[in-house]
């Protein structure tokens, strides 16, 4: 095989036996890898790097483009961001792929046939980590969907689906509440499924979705979803199909990948040998195909499988009446050693031959052009010291003669002009004022001009957004209860 530079992070916790156990059996492999080292997470933020990289260790990633990761650490709290939603991000990892497949009946399982692959967008959604405290009471998260990065994910699921002999491609959306955000990732998911009249095709609101999947998930191939619910669904589907252990991950873009196991750093286990490797090793699997070494990559997962079929199992997956030996992390990889050239016997042998790298050709759709019309304005507001009617009677008098005062919302439900009775009120409101003036093109000003009179009135605005029509249609979504 030719050389490959990589990147390697040990990570925290059991990352730094595990990775240590991953790159002896690669190394048994001969899969000849030029190695970069980088520390990453918990280490590198406690120095003082809020996003736990150091800025050197981009230069490596420049030059290798593929990471190979072990689980890290974030510190909870104190502004600390997730390092693997800074890699993802910053890198344009767009697809996370995770394969989630039952080792029965050598693994526990109560799902023997399970073998379905999560494809997951990696950089929008409210991973986008935009977060305001807005009153002494309200937080607020923003959730970004954008049309482009929802038909690079699907068309992505579809393209894997295909390269991959899958039949189906299911879609998982909460769209039923969240119409416009979901609702667009599932309005993309019909326009291009319609372009693969071969593959079949389904929808699902999030919560029965999750919980057929649970219970049945031989209904299910391909799953595409956005970023949060592919997370939770992710180690769902891992955990069901035997342990969150075993399921290794890639992450994928344009320029560059990511390989890393789906579980996280276990501090509470670190340096105790019981760590079990096979989702970073699967994940290396993937990281040799990618590099299309694909029969490295066979010779890999068939060692791995055939190690399972014998029984030689961490403590993790260890179960008396089927395992034949409990071992260590290292103790593991000594055994998969030992089995590199041998296929299994029970489970079909895999084969890379013919199977396509990872980073997948995602055909680009130029952005249709849209008119766009400024109508009004939401104005979120903090006011603790006066009741409703005050409120409205001050809110109505701001919009002056430009503005009507639609309605006054809490938490979204609107409480003003009508509201159905005693409920629950805070200090956080949104009036919402339809522009009703001559010259909509002047926004800017008339904008100002009403947040002036906000300020005038001691009106304590928040934030606003802008409400327009897109092509004739409303581009804001009507409160609950309006």
């Amino acid at each position: 095989m030719a050389k490959h530079a990589i990147t390697v992070a040990k990570g925290d916790g059991i990352g730094p036996e595990i990775m240590q156990a991953n790159l002896r059996v690669l190394n048994a492999l001969g899969a000849d890898l030029e190695i970069d080292y980088i520390d990453v997470g918990e280490k590198v933020f406690r120095e003082g790097f809020s996003n736990g990289i150091r800025p050197q260790a981009w230069d490596s990633l420049k030059r290798t483009r593929v990471l190979l990761k072990a689980p890290i650490t974030t510190p909870q709290g104190g502004g600390f961001k997730s390092i693997n939603v800074t890699l993802r991000k910053t890198l344009g990892l767009y697809a996370n792929v995770r394969p989630c497949v039952s080792f029965s009946p050598f693994i526990a399982t109560k799902h023997p046939k399970m073998d379905v692959v999560i494809v997951r967008e990696n950089e929008e959604d409210l991973y986008a980590g935009i977060e305001h405290r807005q009153t002494p009471n309200v937080f607020q998260c923003l959730k970004l969907v954008t049309i482009p990065g929802s038909r690079k994910i699907i068309r992505y699921a579809f393209e894997y689906a295909k390269a991959n002999g899958r039949k189906k491609v299911s879609c998982f959306t909460k769209d039923n509440i969240m119409k416009m955000t979901d609702g667009i990732f599932h309005k993309i998911f019909n326009e291009i499924a319609s372009e693969y009249p071969e593959m079949s095709t389904d929808h699902w609101i999030v919560d029965i979705g999750f919980a057929r999947l649970a219970n049945q998930p031989e209904l299910f191939d391909v799953i595409v979803t956005l970023n949060l619910y592919g997370d939770i669904l992710s180690d769902i589907a891992a955990e069901i199909s035997g342990s969150v252990g075993l399921a290794g991950s890639a992450n994928i873009g344009e320029k560059y990948a990511l390989f890393e196991a789906i579980h996280g750093s276990a501090p509470l286990i670190a340096g105790q040998n019981k760590a079990n490797p096979s989702g970073l090793i699967l994940s290396s699997v993937m990281m040799l195909n990618h590099l299309n070494e694909k029969n490295l990559a066979q010779v890999l997962h068939n060692a791995w499988l055939t190690t399972i079929e014998e029984g030689i199992h961490t403590s993790d997956v260890y179960n008396a009446d089927i395992s034949k030996q409990c071992v260590g992390t290292r103790e593991f990889a000594d055994a998969l050693i030992e089995r590199l050239g041998q296929e299994p016997h029970t489970f079909e042998p895999v084969k890379y031959d013919a199977t396509p790298p990872m980073n997948l050709e995602v055909r680009a759709k130029a952005a249709a052009l849209v008119e766009r019309e400024w109508v009004g304005i939401d104005v979120f507001i903090y006011n603790q010291d006066q009741d409703l009617d005050t409120l409205a009677d001050h809110l109505t008098k701001v919009g002056a003669t430009d503005f009507n005062l639609l309605l006054i919302t809490s938490r979204g439900l609107k409480v003003w002009p009508e509201s159905f009775g005693d409920i629950m009120l805070g200090d956080h409101w949104r009036a919402r004022f339809m522009y009703q003036g001559s010259n909509p093109q002047s926004a800017t000003l008339i904008i100002a001009a009403l947040l002036k009179n906000c300020f005038e009135n001691d009106i304590d605005v928040i934030k606003t957004e802008n409400l327009y029509n897109f092509d004739g249609e409303p581009g804001y979504t009507q409160a609950q209860g309006e």
